[in-house]
């Protein structure tokens, strides 16, 4: 298998589908938004881009399931796995908020293989494969070399419907207001790792996520020298609804200051 021509087949995908959502987004109106739960909306465009998505990836690995956002009767397979959010930001989308992002992720045997993150309004593409380095478009990027949490700039997301640790993480806010330079919310968790590969962000945290919203940000920040943990400083950060990506030399200061309001 090689994983350098699907990944650009991939990426030539998800650009033609970028494009399919970037049109659809003048014509989107209150009447095609659906609320699948409490502060989760789900538009014909979520839909229709997943659709595409999955239809043309299966041709590319006629064998491979799908871990996917909308449609819950993909089959996932015992070794190649494709795992799919067709529109990380739906809520920035529907209100015509210029950061969301396609996020494509492929895993052989649950370990990632393949990232791709693609923020429709820059036209920036994140990618990186397998014991290669981490790309934006052409170009190789890396993690920032930031040292001190003092000097950080962090990115993080609300809570929008599980207020499970809502206490914890606002305490938590509450000091790193006071010992970095600053903290930003974008919308889209996907943008938000792929800001930490390329070094726009020195860390990102956030709890409540899914699969589809990381999978392919962490595979690219690590890929670019970064590191990532759940809260516990372990590796379950895929499925286990919890992560913390940093550029490596600021992810033990961040779990310690983590810890004391989370643990």
């Amino acid at each position: 298998m090689n994983l350098e021509i699907i990944s650009k087949q991939a990426v030539n995908l998800i650009k033609s589908v970028g494009f399919f959502i970037h049109t659809e987004s003048k014509k989107i109106s209150a009447k095609d938004i659906e609320e699948k739960g409490f502060n989760d909306f789900v538009t014909y465009v979520d839909k229709e881009a997943e659709q595409k998505l999955i239809n043309e990836l299966r041709k590319i690995i006629p064998q491979a399931g799908f871990i996917v956002e909308e449609d819950q009767t993909q089959k996932r397979s015992s070794e190649f796995n494709w795992i799919i959010d067709p529109l990380d930001g739906t809520t920035n989308f529907i209100h015509a908020l210029p950061v969301y992002s396609i996020s494509v992720a492929l895993s052989c045997q649950d370990e990632i293989i393949m990232g791709i993150v693609y923020e429709l309004n820059s036209k920036e593409c994140f990618h990186a494969i397998k014991d290669k380095p981490a790309f934006l478009n052409d170009t190789e990027i890396s993690v920032s070399n930031t040292e001190e949490l003092k000097n950080s700039f962090l990115a993080t997301g609300f809570p929008y419907n599980d207020f499970s640790h809502l206490d914890a993480y606002l305490s938590l806010f509450k000091d790193l207001m006071r010992k970095t330079t600053g903290i930003r919310r974008l919308g889209s968790a996907a943008v938000d790792l792929a800001y930490v590969a390329c070094g726009r962000f020195d860390v990102f945290y956030e709890y409540g996520l899914k699969p589809w919203d990381v999978a392919a940000g962490s595979f690219i920040v690590q890929q670019a020298g970064g590191k990532v943990t759940d809260f516990g400083g372990k590796e379950n950060y895929i499925f286990g609804r919890e992560i913390i990506a940093s550029n490596r030399l600021l992810h033990t200061p961040f779990l310690n200051e983590l810890k004391n309001h989370f643990i």
